[in-house]
């Protein structure tokens, strides 16, 4: 498991599973190792957090899934 700093409150954990990006301390999206497939959240939460995600996605089409299964990325 590795956290990197991307940014002013912008972090991203890899783990063996995936790579999750937390805009503060919210998990917001998740690239899946296991179908390499991109996640992000649902839910709005900010200007801020949404730059974040726009700005770690770089172009690439995410599918939009419940706050919830992003959250279970990190349990």
């Amino acid at each position: 498991m590795q956290l990197k700093k991307l940014g002013s409150n912008m972090t991203e954990l890899v783990t063996r599973d995936g790579r999750i990006l937390f805009s503060y301390e919210t998990p917001v999206a998740v690239l899946d190792h296991g179908d390499y497939e991109y996640y992000v959240t649902d839910r709005f939460f900010s200007k801020t957090t949404t730059r974040h995600i726009n700005k770690w996605l770089e172009g690439v089409n995410a599918v939009k899934v419940s706050h919830a299964k992003i959250e279970g990325y990190v349990v």
